[in-house]
């Protein structure tokens, strides 16, 4: 027996190496197509119809070329690769299946499995591996020299790069979308494909094509197309625009801000033109007289900035443009207007007048555009008349002072210009207040003011003697500023200011006063003027009339007794208040009695201690009751105010 599987095994051996070499003639059966990826598991099926059993010889081979090589065998159910490239990575499934580990795209070949039965039968299998493996994401890189419409030859464009693809992946070009076709004289692709030692390739597409001034906006870019083991995929690039050179067909002249313009205003002169690279760029303005042209300087790649634009820089601009590729000029001119008012005038610009006189005030300007006048006082901006013309009829002093004559161009926004004159009115002296009043305290330095006006300019001097500071308010209002130590005398007499000129004279009275407890209650009730360093009052006709006498010793007295009153009644009503609050929390304390001395508590039942009683007292006033002593002298005696109750318990 054993001898006979002997004569066997050299049977079949020698079969088998007969048929590794392929018999010549013999057709062979179409391959089973089995797809995978790279660095799959290729599961490699030898299913045949002869079965396979321990008494069965399999064997595996791979093609190359005409040849078959040996690679795997299946003895007793046992497998054992031959050495070589596959020997790591075949593993014996179940049966004579094989597990192909990581395949690469060297394994894309014909496999064979060859089943020999106990009776010389033989049956092969012939399984087609096909390994994919998807390219990187394509890389896409555009000239950087531009393209030239002049050129009419297909020149560089962009090169597309595809990585690590398998099989060679197929590149398409598209212009804005839609896919380019080669095209002898205007469009050529070239490719250059590479194998890398792990058998993926890379493939180079270059795109060449003449453009067109059109093509200036084009967006350009490559597909790489592919399959994997479920279909076709395909892989876009980014888009990128290439730099197209071309002639200028035009020149234009542009003025930045596009409106109308005033002085003042920030302007830009710019010349433009349709051609690439931009040409070579010269401003000129035209001189209104000759009629020439003279080239602007300080001009940056053909813009011209006005920071503060003015009327001499109205005139006609020429942008003149030379194209060095092709020797061709073109120009365009642009007209600017700057508009201006200017030369505001009053007439009479300085007048001096008397009061109850009248004034006719006269406004002028020049202008690039219709002008409209209006006046406005200089103090409060009131607008006080429309036109250029502004009557004043019965002068007083209050209409003395400072106006304004606004010229201004309502078609061009923002754009005026102003005038001021002052209008003098002669006068006496004219003093701010007849009577000042303030709080001191005794040797402390104190600053009196007097706030005078009139024209002439008035001369000040002060009753008492001091440091004088004079500034002038105005045109017309002086201010006299007297610093002075405050001393008894001072406080009996007070400080006059007194103020003259050739039309008259006028005075003012500051009083000063002590700061003291009374003074502290009199000013927490508002009844009298706080207390200040400065003090100034409105105009009023009373207090710069002619008053006869002594003022500081009138208002003196008048101030006395007012405050020796005041005081009175205040200091009364705290007293009170306060005893009111003392006899209020004795009473609740249960340390005073009920009523007057010598009277009894009366006990009441417990039931009813908790009921009500109420205590009526003299609604009289505390000055009817004592507080404030009458004119005959007489106090009445705090038991005496009328007390009475009543019980409210039933």
């Amino acid at each position: 027996m054993d001898l006979t599987r002997l004569l066997c095994t050299l049977l079949l051996t020698a079969c088998c190496c007969g048929r590794s070499a392929g018999v010549p003639g013999e057709v062979e059966p179409k391959p089973e197509i089995l797809e995978f990826r790279v660095g799959d598991s290729a599961h490699l099926n030898c299913d045949t119809s002869l079965p396979i059993d321990n008494f069965s010889h399999v064997d595996w081979f791979f093609k190359h070329k005409d040849q078959r090589i040996h690679i795997f065998q299946v003895r007793r159910g046992q497998g054992q690769p031959d050495p070589g490239e596959y020997q790591h990575r075949l593993t014996l499934l179940d049966g004579a299946n094989l597990s192909l580990e990581h395949v690469t795209p060297k394994d894309e070949r014909i496999f064979i499995c060859q089943v020999k039965g106990l009776a010389s039968h033989t049956q092969e299998k012939y399984i087609q591996l096909q390994i994919y493996k998807a390219p990187k994401d394509p890389t896409i890189q555009a000239s950087t020299s531009g393209i030239s419409v002049i050129n009419k030859v297909p020149q560089e464009v962009a090169t597309c790069i595809g990585e690590d693809g398998y099989p060679v992946p197929h590149v398409t070009w598209y212009k804005n979308r839609r896919p380019l076709k080669e095209d002898k004289n205007r469009i050529r692709i070239t490719e250059v494909r590479t194998k890398e030692s792990n058998g993926l390739f890379t493939v180079r597409s270059t795109l060449w094509a003449q453009l067109e001034k059109e093509d200036k906006e084009a967006l350009f870019y490559c597909e790489l197309s592919y399959r994997l083991p479920r279909g076709d995929h395909m892989k876009e690039s980014k888009e990128v625009n290439v730099t197209v050179y071309y002639p200028m067909e035009k020149v234009w002249l542009e003025v930045m801000p596009n409106r109308l313009l005033k002085e003042g205003d920030k302007v830009e002169l710019k010349c433009l033109s349709d051609g690439n690279p931009p040409p070579h760029f010269t401003i000129r303005k035209q001189d209104p007289i000759s009629l020439s042209w003279l080239e602007v300087e300080n001009i940056s790649d053909g813009v011209l900035i006005l920071e503060q634009a003015q009327r001499h820089h109205s005139g006609l601009y020429e942008c003149l443009a030379l194209d060095l590729d092709t020797g061709v000029e073109t120009t365009d001119q642009q007209r600017l207007l700057v508009n201006y008012v200017s030369n505001v005038r009053v007439k009479p610009k300085a007048p001096v007048m008397s009061e109850g006189s009248s004034l006719k005030l006269n406004c002028s300007a020049e202008s690039s555009q219709p002008v409209v006048f209006h006046w406005k006082r200089e103090k409060t901006e009131e607008v006080v008349k429309n036109g250029s013309v502004l009557h004043l009829t019965n002068l007083t002093r209050e209409a003395g002072g400072g106006y304004l004559c606004v010229a201004s161009v309502p078609r061009v926004p923002g754009l005026k210009h102003t005038q001021l004159v002052n209008v003098t009115i002669n006068g006496s002296p004219w003093v701010m207040a007849k009577e000042a009043h303030m709080w001191v305290r005794e040797n402390e330095v104190v600053n009196l003011t007097c706030e005078v006006s009139g024209q002439p300019r008035p001369t000040i001097s002060w009753s008492v003697n001091g440091t004088v500071h004079e500034h002038e308010k105005d045109f017309q209002t002086v201010l006299s500023t007297l610093q002075v130590q405050v001393i008894p005398e001072l406080l009996e007499k007070g400080a006059v200011c007194q103020a003259s000129n050739i039309l008259g004279s006028n005075k003012t009275a500051i009083f000063l006063e002590l700061v003291n407890l009374t003074t502290l209650a009199v000013m927490t009730t508002g009844n009298t003027a706080s207390s200040q360093s400065t003090t100034t009052s409105s105009p009023s006709a009373k207090a710069n009339s002619t008053s006869t006498g002594d003022p500081v010793k009138k208002a003196g007295t008048k101030q006395e007794s007012k405050g020796v009153v005041i005081v009175a009644v205040i200091v009364c009503i705290l007293l009170l208040a306060v005893l009111g609050a003392v006899l209020y929390f004795l009473y609740k304390k249960g340390k005073m009695p009920c009523g007057r001395s010598g009277k009894q508590e009366i006990t009441l039942p417990l039931a009813r201690k908790n009921e009500i009683v109420v205590e009526v007292k003299s609604d009289k006033l505390p000055e009817e009751m004592g507080l404030l002593q009458g004119s005959n002298g007489d106090k009445r005696a705090p038991r005496d105010q009328g007390e009475k109750y009543i019980d409210l318990r039933h």
